[in-house]
């Protein structure tokens, strides 16, 4: 064989590089998300919503599509960081930047401290112990009536102009543009931390746990990194929500919220990066839809769309996607 014929190897650096590169559908993506302010006005509020939700899917997704740690708690940061920014507007600060920088850290600190616990346990143990801990925090934010406001919710917000010149109006349009811009600097955080060695890591632990240390990957230090990691985009998140909304109810750290952003990522696809962004505007639009049509049964038509997509594509609606376009390209 000579040297034009031996087959090319990809380097993990050139692999790399050649992911961080922007491709035409990512840019006519993030360009498509500016449409709303002209094609649907009237549902900015509802845009804004889908763009805080994707941002929690895409926390998920770090964890679940690339480090393979399964979470039914993870609504607990999303609760963290939107009852810290709605306490912090309140009492203390009404900026909203500075209302986030602080949701983050606290979500963050709770984050690395429960990741000694995460990281020592898998599959069904790992499942049982963020559900748990996320049913614990939710009744101790019950019980602190007097901080949280209970089952009535934090009331009483107040949260200045962004940049000191956009008043959120009740159209949407200061929330949306404000939850947007914090989505898209999150994820250029994320979309660089994924295409760098401690993302290919992260697909390493996802694969085989135990061998990773073997080519000197610390399992259990990367788990708590990407951990921390994804507790603090989460409470940005929520932080972002009690902003946007200027109210905080218990719901925000309920079960419910953590197995819907599951339910997003299956959707979408898990461990694509863009799979919980897709995930969460399908699943709002869809709720939106439905519970329009019929709201005492909008769940019966949710499971319905959530078995057609596991059914017909496996890997969720980017899976999907992916696997005909690389048939049409044998063809």
């Amino acid at each position: 064989m000579t040297t034009l014929d031996a087959p090319r190897t990809v380097t993990p650096q050139g692999y790399l590089l050649r992911q961080s590169r922007w491709r035409p559908i990512e840019v006519a993506f993030w360009l498509a998300t500016l449409l709303p302010f002209w094609l649907f006005p009237t549902y900015l509020s509802l845009a804004s919503q889908i763009a805080i939700t994707g941002l929690f899917a895409l926390s998920l997704d770090l964890i679940l599509g690339y480090a393979g740690i399964v979470s039914l708690g993870h609504a607990a940061f999303f609760g963290i960081g939107a009852y810290t920014a709605g306490i912090f507007s309140k009492f203390v600060w009404g900026e909203p930047f500075s209302g986030l920088v602080v949701a983050a850290a606290v979500a963050g600190v709770v984050g690395y401290a429960s990741s000694f616990i995460i990281s020592r346990f898998r599959h069904l143990t790992l499942i049982m112990i963020t559900l748990g801990l996320g049913l614990l925090l939710k009744e101790a934010a019950n019980s602190a009536h007097w901080l949280t406001g209970g089952s009535d919710g934090l009331q009483g917000i107040d949260i200045w102009p962004v940049l000191g010149v956009f008043n959120f109006d009740l159209y949407g349009r200061t929330a949306y543009g404000y939850a947007l811009g914090v989505l898209f600097v999150v994820f250029l955080f994320a979309r660089r931390l994924i295409n760098s060695p401690f993302g290919l890591a992260l697909r390493g632990i996802r694969e085989n746990f135990v061998r990773m240390p073997a080519i000197g990957a610390d399992s259990h230090a990367h788990i708590r990194k990407v951990y921390t990691i994804a507790a603090i985009i989460a409470g940005i998140a929520g932080g972002l929500l009690a902003q946007t909304t200027q109210t905080v109810a218990l719901e925000v750290l309920s079960f419910e919220r953590s197995a819907d952003v599951v339910v997003m990522l299956v959707l979408g696809g898990a461990g694509r990066l863009y799979g919980g962004l897709i995930g969460a505007m399908v699943y709002m639009i869809a709720r939106d839809q439905f519970s329009g049509i019929a709201p005492q049964y909008w769940y019966f038509w949710i499971g319905a769309l959530l078995v057609i997509v596991v059914m017909l594509l496996p890997n969720g609606i980017l899976g999907g996607l992916s696997a005909l376009l690389k048939r049409w390209r044998r063809r």
